[in-house]
């Protein structure tokens, strides 16, 4: 691990994922083999790790258990070249999990137990007026957090200047992002189920679904759409639009972490727009198809 200053604060779930994936598809109650991977995972260690692979030295602020499972996360979490220095270790809360089921098609259905990371609330941020104060960088906030807890990041002075980059985590918790959306915070990074959510209503392609939440007031809206086309929209300014290349599902679990990381990384070494939303398109896809990326 390195001691150097981190560029980027990532803010959420970090917790380990459970990722069993069938090579076909699976009908509801289906028991077929398949693999199954124990790996470090939530949104916001997910893009530190994919924006660590960029180069870049992300910290994670998140709740992570004094357990076993604690223990062996955080250690691996350096490994990856995270910074954990200013976690919340709560000896009384077990660290937090992700359960998902993938088939050839893509996503079946997850489960996200987060609990010990909405019961440490506030505390994450604590570090924010200590070691982190001041802080006018990057900042990835993740749909995991409470919606109270968002709202308060929303108006949080010791925020004020940095560059808020939102994710919801889930279709589930799209609403959550709402109080960000009216304090005309962040850059917001959503699928196109989330973004009609948001939206309010059914959108026919992403580039209509981000110019529906920007028009619900959020200032710049990135929204995916699987193998279909990527848009950037913002206010006051044209929507763009990159379609992914074609390429086999071998995962889809963190595919639109790694979307925003690559996106980020591109805009930190000023890449045009375009440029930045074809990179992160191209990180997406290449992740999808089973490589790590860069």
């Amino acid at each position: 691990m390195t001691d150097k200053h981190p560029d980027i604060l990532c803010i959420g779930a970090m917790l380990w994922d459970v990722i069993g994936r069938a090579p076909r598809r699976m009908a509801q109650g289906a028991d077929v083999p398949g693999r199954i991977r124990h790996i470090p995972g939530g949104v916001a260690l997910n893009v530190a790790v994919a924006l660590a692979r960029w180069g870049l030295t992300p910290a994670v602020l998140s709740a992570v258990g004094r357990d076993p499972e604690g223990e062996a996360l955080t250690a691996q979490a350096g490994r990856l070249g995270v910074r954990t220095d200013w976690l919340t270790r709560d000896s009384g809360l077990p660290t937090d999990c992700y359960m998902g089921i993938e088939d050839s098609e893509g996503l079946i259905a997850a489960i996200a137990d987060a609990h010990s990371l909405e019961a440490a609330g506030d505390t994450i941020l604590a570090p924010l007026s200590g070691a982190l104060a001041d802080w006018t960088g990057p900042v990835v906030l993740d749909g995991n957090l409470t919606e109270d807890l968002l709202a308060t990041m929303s108006r949080d002075r010791r925020l004020a200047g940095a560059d808020l980059r939102v994710v919801p985590a889930s279709p589930g918790k799209a609403e959550r992002l709402e109080p960000l959306i009216a304090a005309r915070r962040g850059c917001f990074y959503l699928n196109r189920l989330e973004a009609e959510i948001l939206a309010g209503g059914a959108c026919p392609d992403a580039a209509t679904a981000a110019e529906a939440v920007v028009a619900r007031g959020a200032a710049r809206v990135l929204v995916t759409d699987g193998p279909h086309s990527a848009a950037d929209a913002m206010a006051n300014g044209p929507t763009l639009v990159v379609t992914p290349p074609r390429v086999t599902v071998a995962r889809v679990t963190g595919a639109g972490d790694c979307f925003l990381a690559a996106h980020l990384a591109a805009e930190l070494k000023n890449q045009p727009r375009d440029a930045a939303l074809r990179q992160a398109v191209e990180a997406a896809a290449a992740h999808v198809s089973g490589k790590d990326v860069p």
